[in-house]
């Protein structure tokens, strides 16, 4: 699968999940911290950094901060 489809498949995901999750946080942290990962599979490690630590600021009590938290400390070590 090309890199253009790759990217418009995560971007409909996304869309379905915003969709999916208005007013559910953990439905939004876990749709900023999916778009951190796929920043960090194209290495685009400061802005997988960015999107982790907003969802650490905008999402602190969800399961995906604590998740996010830990995806930090490891980009730290790199």
């Amino acid at each position: 699968m090309g890199w253009r489809n790759r990217i418009n498949q995560f971007f409909s995901i996304g869309l379905l999940l915003l969709a999916v999750g208005c007013g559910n946080p953990e439905a939004k942290s876990k749709e900023l911290y999916d778009t951190a990962q796929f920043e960090e599979q194209q290495r685009n490690f400061k802005h997988a950094r960015q999107l982790y630590e907003r969802i650490l600021k905008e999402y602190p009590e969800t399961e995906t901060a604590k998740q996010a938290e830990t995806r930090l400390k490891e980009l730290e070590e790199k």
